[in-house]
């Protein structure tokens, strides 16, 4: 099951029967199934706490992934700062629905095993995402 909430802003506005579709048929072409999937939509103040509490990083984020994935079934929380997803828009010329459906996928590649730290890897999920936003 895929869960979408709200902390600290309104909820976005997608189409959460859609998007849980698509996150499904995203998981699939990995090989996966979706188990529990909670989203977190927040503003930045509190992807700062969630960072600093748990990752001890003190900086503001887009997203954060906690990977509690069990064999092929991926599991786990995906808590989006909206502040960021919107700035990150106007930085990158793309609309915020763009950017939004952009993040909510980031977070279940990951989940899905694609890394973007390492070398190389930004590209490989880069290409990943567009990959499923083609999906969308």
């Amino acid at each position: 099951m895929i869960t979408y909430n709200a902390e600290n802003i309104p909820m976005p506005k997608i189409r959460r029967r859609d998007t849980s579709a698509w996150i499904k048929r995203v998981a699939a072409g990995y090989g996966r199934t979706v188990g529990e999937v909670g989203y977190l939509f927040c503003d930045d103040e509190k992807i700062l706490e969630v960072n600093r509490e748990y990752l001890g990083h003190d900086y503001y984020t887009d997203i954060i992934t906690f990977d509690y994935d069990e064999g092929t079934e991926i599991n786990g929380d995906i808590v989006i700062s909206l502040d960021t997803v919107r700035s990150n828009a106007e930085k990158y010329g793309k609309t915020y629905d763009e950017e939004l459906r952009r993040v909510i996928i980031h977070g279940i590649l990951h989940l899905c095993g694609i890394n973007d730290k390492g070398p190389g890897e930004r590209e490989q999920m880069e290409a990943a995402e567009d990959k499923a936003l083609a999906m969308c």
